[in-house]
């Protein structure tokens, strides 16, 4: 597994240059949308499996599964964790702008924030849900560089409003498509903090038209991590993404009864 996370970061972030300038303002503008578009299900619910692989350096790794179901046309997602066996039942639900933690060892719900961490791992539970790179952030800059073997439009974005999780982004997009292959998350002072690498996709059909849904993500920590044997060496959390569905959901499903009844199963 380390192999493979390490592979995927490489693959996604070696070979960058310039290749070319003179990017349009409209250009830009609708490359930047066509990406955020591609994060979201605006005409259908999505389900999908989700395993959450986090490896910190010199510690190991743990794995979480969960499965997650989201109708961003009402901004709800429920997140139901699968295993490990300690976590099982725990779960979330978004409703509006409304975040809630279930434990049912407790059987409580507690508030979260898109800012939280998911489960202890480098995920944010934002990043499970559609990412708002027009909306929420104005283009600062654009140019067209080479990622790996992609020819992408490379974008500073900085925040135009407050509850963002992070003030400043920079995103590589392949235009031809409007798919995101690479972020990093930026704090207001310039430094990094998250690089967040998207090696390929999957197309999954629905409402007559094909979805593309990443077939896995690698976000690393840039801040948290150790040196092994001479080498520094970051927090990395693979997220793989199957079974994916792209149906309309019982209405059920997006409620605290839901979560409450699948957790004593």
């Amino acid at each position: 597994m380390k192999k493979i996370i390490s592979t995927l970061i490489l693959s996604i972030a070696t070979c960058f240059f310039a290749f070319s300038a003179g990017i349009s303002d409209a250009e830009a503008k609708l490359v930047l949308q066509k990406a955020e578009d591609n994060t979201a299900f605006y005409r259908t619910d999505f389900a999908a499996s989700y395993e959450v692989v986090m490896e910190k350096p010199g510690e190991g790794r743990s794995k979480t599964n969960a499965t997650i179901y989201r109708r961003d046309s009402e901004k709800k997602w429920t997140i139901l964790i699968n295993a490990p066996l300690k976590d099982k039942g725990k779960g979330y639900l978004q409703v509006d702008s409304t975040i809630w933690f279930y434990d049912p060892a407790d059987k409580r719900f507690t508030f979260s924030s898109s800012k939280d961490k998911f489960q202890g791992t480098n995920a944010n539970t934002s990043d499970f849900a559609p990412q708002n790179f027009t909306k929420n952030y104005k283009i600062e800059s654009v140019e067209s560089v080479k990622l790996g073997s992609y020819n992408c439009f490379m974008y500073v974005l900085k925040a135009n409003v407050k509850n963002v999780d992070y003030p400043m982004l920079k995103i590589w997009v392949t235009p031809e498509d409007g798919l995101m292959r690479k972020k990093e998350d930026y704090s207001l002072s310039g430094q990094k903090l998250r690089t967040t690498a998207v090696p390929s996709y999957q197309k999954v059909n629905g409402n007559g038209r094909d979805y593309q849904i990443p077939v896995n993500m690698v976000i690393q920590d840039n801040l948290k991590g150790k040196k092994i044997n001479g080498k520094m060496e970051y927090e990395k959390t693979l997220i793989s993404i199957s079974n994916a569905s792209i149906s309309k959901q019982d209405d059920a499903v997006y409620t605290k009864s839901y979560l409450e009844l699948m957790s004593a199963k």
